[in-house]
């Protein structure tokens, strides 16, 4: 009897270890699929009030930055930097929410396996 040995059909806990590894293989490839898709979109930010805005891929590649020519004070050039900062930052975080949400819905077929989408992850 092979209960239990790899690749038989009714692992530990009656698991199926094929159709297991058939899963993972399906979701590796829907996962590589989502992380080019994302690529194509962008996330869009802004700060002090639209002043600064900043465009974004889903992979995290900075696009464009805006400024509005009213936002550039010689005299206070730190606070030209801070909102650039400021709509970068909010631009990474939009892109990764969007990176997680898609992947989330990859990975919550194996919601039970800890690492991989599921509370344990």
């Amino acid at each position: 009897m092979t209960r239990g040995m790899p690749g038989g059909a009714g692992g530990p806990g009656g698991m199926d270890l094929n159709a297991m590894m058939k899963q993972v293989q399906e979701m590796q490839s829907e996962m590589m699929k989502a992380q080019e898709q994302l690529k194509d979109e962008i996330v869009e930010a802004s700060a002090g009030g639209g002043m600064v805005k900043v465009k974004m891929s889903g992979d995290l590649v900075l696009k464009e930055i805006t400024i509005d020519p009213e936002a550039v004070d010689p005299e206070d050039a730190e606070v030209l930097a801070d909102m650039v900062m400021a709509a970068v930052n909010e631009a990474i975080r939009a892109a990764q929410e969007r990176a997680s949400d898609r992947m989330g819905g990859i990975t919550g077929g194996l919601g039970g396996l800890p690492g991989i989408g599921g509370p344990g992850a």
